[in-house]
């Protein structure tokens, strides 16, 4: 395909996919819309929103702003992991699409919900969390690589900003499970199934727990020892 129509394609197809991310912890606020409404924060000073689904409501998260970022952010990783598959004039399209459409729909975001109506706080505020994107994708690449307790370890630094009030291994292995299941499944995906636009990440992390559950081996024999 030529560059200029893989650009167009790209274009279109990584806006449906930046939306099926951000849909995996979607939120409102709705004090946002009424006249004088006071928006509700929480101990950092961050709006928090209504929202529901396993990132919120079983994971146990607020639904805030940066907290939406992270889950996205988990998701564009995992299908950049799949972009870089397709070939190497191509990849770069793609990859630097989807990066633009998450800060397009962060900005509108930070509009609608958060009254951050001022351009130059708002762009301050999206090259801030645009360094954080970075450091986020090098430390789930570096996971990916070296092994399950490194990538649960970058999940929980990014996720829960290393606190260790919220280190519950349980659900840090369900995340991992499904991040290893849903790359997997893109992996096996045909390029043009993944260059449609319309994949979807069809279940959660929870749908994890009775895999994670079972002992391993190891635990196994180390049983029966």
């Amino acid at each position: 395909m030529p560059l200029t129509t893989e650009t167009y394609v790209a274009y279109g197809a990584t806006e449906e996919m930046i939306k099926e991310c951000a849909r995996q912890a979607d939120y409102t606020v709705p004090q946002a819309r009424e006249k004088n409404g006071e928006i509700p924060l929480d101990e950092t000073g961050a709006h928090i929103g209504v929202g529901d689904g396993w990132w919120y409501e079983d994971l146990g998260l607020q639904p805030t702003f940066i907290n939406w970022a992270q889950i996205t952010f988990l998701h564009m990783f995992m299908c950049q992991v799949r972009f870089r598959m397709f070939p190497d004039t191509h990849s770069g399209i793609w990859i630097q699409h989807l990066t633009n459409h998450m800060f397009y729909a962060a900005e509108d975001r930070l509009v609608v919900w958060h009254q951050m109506t001022s351009s130059s706080i708002r762009q301050r505020y999206l090259k801030d969390n645009f360094a954080l994107w970075r450091a986020v994708l090098m430390s789930y690449d570096e996971g990916l690589v070296k092994g399950d307790a490194e990538l649960a370890a970058a999940i929980w630094r990014n996720l829960f900003a290393g606190r260790e009030e919220f280190m519950d291994y349980e659900r840090l292995a369900q995340i991992v499970a499904y991040m290893r299941r849903e790359i997997r499944r893109l992996e096996l995906a045909s390029d043009d199934e993944v260059a449609s636009g319309e994949w979807k990440f069809d279940r959660s992390p929870g749908d994890e727990a009775e895999i994670v559950a079972k002992p391993s081996l190891k635990m196994r024999q180390g049983d029966k020892a």
